[in-house]
């Protein structure tokens, strides 16, 4: 506590303070320039006029109220700026505007803080703080806002007085009261500090009203608050009587509708809740549905009649049982048993595909013998573009049944098939009897297309759930997760798609029949345009035969010269892109004709993309023709091989799998295995870096079937001895020179006889599968079955060296010792092939017929 010598100073000091200057409400003079005791406030701004009760709680504000009271001093009030703040050391600390305040009241609590009444007198400007301890003081500017009432401020002044009875009237928290005082207010600056007492403003909207002096800026300042307001009460107002009226709606509906319930009661008739659940009954009832799923359906009609109609679970009930009443329960459609009209509907809509058409149409037979068979489940395998979609679909007219297609691209989810469980909010049934239902009947043909490329991921594998839909043991009580009741799916035609059998688990393959589409000859894709895809383009685009008609050699040259495929989607297009540039001319002069020939398809089409046979331009030493095939079909592919001097080094490029890698080595131990009977120096491999190079080195390959042309390549190499560029050959190859069996047989020849290729070295263990390749191709191509290299260098090398067998058999001869010839119509095992004597050509058997 100060003492009284100390307060005898500071009033001294005071006292010493120039000129007196404005007057208090009193009308004692106030001096500018005081030395106050200073209370800091927090969250509370005090403005002149303003008398409001104080809570004095912290040591220091509790004595500074203690000094003024007993010095009969008044009062620095002012806010500081964090209200986290406890004790204050720095004038920083506080904001530079406070007020001047009378103490009218005094009140000691028991818990040793003050209850006092304070009323502002002027506005102070903070100019330093003298002293923290023990209480805070400070020196102050007594701020003179006198002013003169001009026109702008009486505008202010009134509009203000309007905007607080606007404020009032529109549910502000303020007692009404304060639009009776506002009007009776003449002064400007009281006028516009009269808003700090909205609750709605902010200790720092206050605090800047505080310190706005002038009189007309404060009265904008207060006007834009209030409008502010006035806006944000309105829009609060116009939400409250919205959601009022909601309210006020769901009561009415509420009651009106209990009120109904009443009068139906009285009138002997249903709710529509208990209506709803008498139909579905009906409709259950109704249905062919088997014994156990009824009553599991009635079971649910049932907690559907008890449940409240508010509860979300109606919903989930409903849309269950309706599902169950919506299955085609027994619901078949009758197949079409007329076998020649099968076969007539399958050759209308597609050309070839011999194999798929035989298989359904034993289908048939068998199904008009015997009532009760199980349905085949197909898989068509083969390229892009073979019509094995369309193929389902023609199945499907041929039988007489409807058709569904699901797309397994990309599936990775389990639920896909199988559907989700009902305690999961949107559940369905998964798509298998999504589709059935769509079908509407219990028996249509189910096209799963791309089936090889079902994924697997962290939802679950599609691919095992399928085992169920596939299996033919199994299929006939299928159990969808949504439904839980068993679904007879055997009497359902499930005919997949896929291009490679390779990525379908063997567990799934297994399930399935499978046919394979290997792709189309020449001949076929010119039938195939001639009776299809002209026809539909022609349609397409709004032309006619007399617009537009496309010769046959011109057809031809289209396939060679503008596609390299195993379908007809490219033939289309193109086919579709002569057509528009017709239809153009068509729409210019409609009597307009064109006949496109040969010649003439640069002109729509641009230079060629291909030429026909796209083999080397003559025979090469190191550079073999093999036979691939992939899931776009079969093609050809240069072999290259070259040597360099340098150490002892085997190079292998061109993106080659570590299978076919292992073919080429292979190839190489049997070459240098042979040296003496090839006629290659031992010593040679010493010095010599053989490098084996595929084109296309940005596409990956793999696969054993290009052992023997690597082989041959290395071989042709190392003698010096050009290849046939008329040839091709496929197989693999061991150490001992045996050439082994391969896949994709039909696929291949395709691909040699669209690319010119004469003569095909196939293995002999092959030779059975050529009664899938087109009549066509075997009789324009030369195709040698082989068993060992040594043939196959015997066909493929100019000039090829004789094979040991035969050179002892001509030494034998010379000698007398042993008469004999070798037979040409039928090779023994363990021999190779005739080759030429001395620097004659090779004997090679007729074109057309195997070695």
């Amino acid at each position: 506590m100060a003492t009284d010598d100390q307060n005898q100073n500071e009033d001294q000091h005071q006292n010493q303070n120039e000129s007196p200057e404005p007057a208090d409400e009193n009308g004692t003079e106030l001096e500018r320039l005081q030395v106050l005791p200073l209370v800091a406030l927090r969250d509370t701004v005090i403005f002149p006029e303003m008398i409001v009760p104080l809570q004095v709680g912290r040591d220091r504000s509790v004595k500074a109220l203690d000094r003024a009271v007993r010095t009969s001093q008044p009062v620095a009030l002012v806010t500081q700026r964090s209200s986290e703040q406890e004790d204050i050391t720095s004038v920083d600390e506080l904001y530079a505007v406070g007020t001047l305040a009378k103490i009218a009241q005094v009140i000691r609590l028991q818990d040793g803080t003050i209850r006092a009444i304070v009323q502002g007198q002027r506005r102070i400007r903070l100019l330093d703080l003298l002293q923290t301890d023990p209480h805070l003081e400070a020196r102050v500017e007594v701020i003179d806002d006198s002013h003169t009432k001009t026109l702008e401020v009486e505008a202010l002044m009134a509009s203000i007085h309007g905007q607080i009875e606007q404020y009032v009237n529109s549910g502000a928290s303020v007692p009404p009261e304060v639009a009776v005082a506002a009007r009776n207010i003449v002064d400007g600056g009281l006028l516009a500090d009269m808003t700090a007492y909205s609750p709605e403003m902010s200790t720092e909207q206050r605090q800047e009203l505080l310190e706005t002096i002038d009189v007309a800026d404060r009265l904008r300042l207060a006007s834009g608050f209030l409008a502010k307001q006035i806006e944000v009460l309105e829009l609060k107002g116009r939400i409250q009587s919205e959601v009022k009226s909601e309210m006020d709606k769901t009561q009415r509906e509420y009651i009106l509708r209990e009120q109904m319930k009443a009068i139906q009661k009285e009138l002997g008739e249903d709710d529509p809740g208990v209506a709803e659940a008498n139909e579905l009954r009906e409709r259950v009832e109704g249905s062919a549905m088997p014994d156990e799923v009824k009553e599991k359906a009635l079971k649910e009609v049932d907690r559907l009649s008890r449940i409240p109609s508010a509860s979300p679970e109606q919903g989930v009930i409903r849309t269950y049982v309706d599902w169950l009443v919506s299955l085609p329960w027994g619901v078949e459609t009758d197949d079409n048993l007329d076998l020649v009209e099968v076969e007539k509907v399958l050759n209308e809509d597609h050309w070839g595909l011999e194999k798929p058409k035989e298989r359904i149409v034993e289908y048939m037979a068998v199904r008009k013998l015997a009532e009760k068979i199980r349905s085949p489940i197909l898989l068509f395998v083969g390229p892009p573009g073979v019509g094995k979609t369309s193929l389902g679909k023609s199945i499907a007219r041929a039988m007489g049944r409807k058709f569904v297609r699901m797309s397994l691209g990309g599936i990775h989810d389990e639920a896909e098939i199988r559907g989700h469980r009902r305690t999961y909010i949107g559940a369905l049934p998964g798509r298998v009897i999504q589709n059935i239902k769509t079908a509407g009947s219990a028996n249509p043909v189910f096209m799963l297309d791309e089936i090889d490329k079902v994924g697997m991921d962290f939802r679950g594998d599609p691919s095992s759930a399928l085992l169920e839909v596939l299996d033919p043991e199994q299929n006939n009580s299928f159990q969808d997760n949504y439904l839980e009741v068993p679904f007879d799916l055997s009497k359902v035609l499930f005919i997949a798609t896929a291009n490679m059998l390779d990525t379908i688990p063997p567990a799934l393959r297994d399930r399935m029949e499978v046919i394979n589409l290997a792709g189309y000859t020449q001949l076929e894709r010119v039938r195939i345009a001639e009776r299809f895809l002209v026809p539909k383009q022609l349609e397409n685009h709004g032309l006619t035969d007399e617009n537009l008609r496309i010769e046959e050699s011109a057809l031809v040259r289209l396939i060679q010269a503008f596609t390299r495929e195993a379908g007809v989607r490219n033939l289309e297009r193109e086919i579709a892109n002569i057509a528009r540039k017709v239809a153009r001319r068509v729409a210019t002069d409609p009597t307009t004709k064109v006949v496109v020939k040969p010649e003439d398809l640069e002109e729509y089409l641009g230079p060629a993309r291909f030429e026909y046979g796209e083999l080397e331009a003559e025979d090469q030493i190191g550079m073999v023709t093999g036979l691939v095939v992939s899931d776009a079909g079969g093609d050809i592919v240069q072999v290259e091989a070259t040597r360099m001097e340098g150490k002892d080094e085997f190079i292998l490029t061109g993106q080659l799998g570590s299978v076919m890698q292992e073919s080429a080595r292979a190839g190489m131990s049997y070459i240098r295995a042979r040296t003496k009977e090839l006629g290659i120096d031992p010593n040679a491999f010493e010095k010599t870096t053989v490098h084996i190079h595929v084109p296309a080195g940005a596409t990956p390959k793999d696969g054993p079937s290009a052992g023997v042309t690597m082989a041959t390549a290395m071989a042709s190499l190392l003698t010096d001895k050009p290849v046939r560029r008329d040839l091709a050959m496929t197989g693999e190859i061991t150490l001992r020179g045996r050439v082994l069996p391969i896949g994709g047989l039909k696929s291949k020849l395709l691909a040699a006889h669209l690319a010119g290729v004469k003569t095909v070295l196939i293995p002999m263990r092959n030779e059975k599968d050529l009664v899938d390749v087109p009549e066509e191709v075997r009789e324009q191509l030369r195709i040698v079955p082989v068993e060992n290299m040594d043939q196959v260098l015997s066909e493929a090398l100019i000039d090829a060296p004789r094979p040991a067998a035969r050179i002892k058999a001509e030494r034998e001869e010379r000698q007398g010792r042993v008469a004999r010839r070798p037979r040409r119509s039928r090779k023994k095992k363990d021999e190779a092939p005739i080759a030429a004597t001395g620097d004659g050509p090779a004997d090679q058997p007729p074109a057309g017929q195997p070695a």
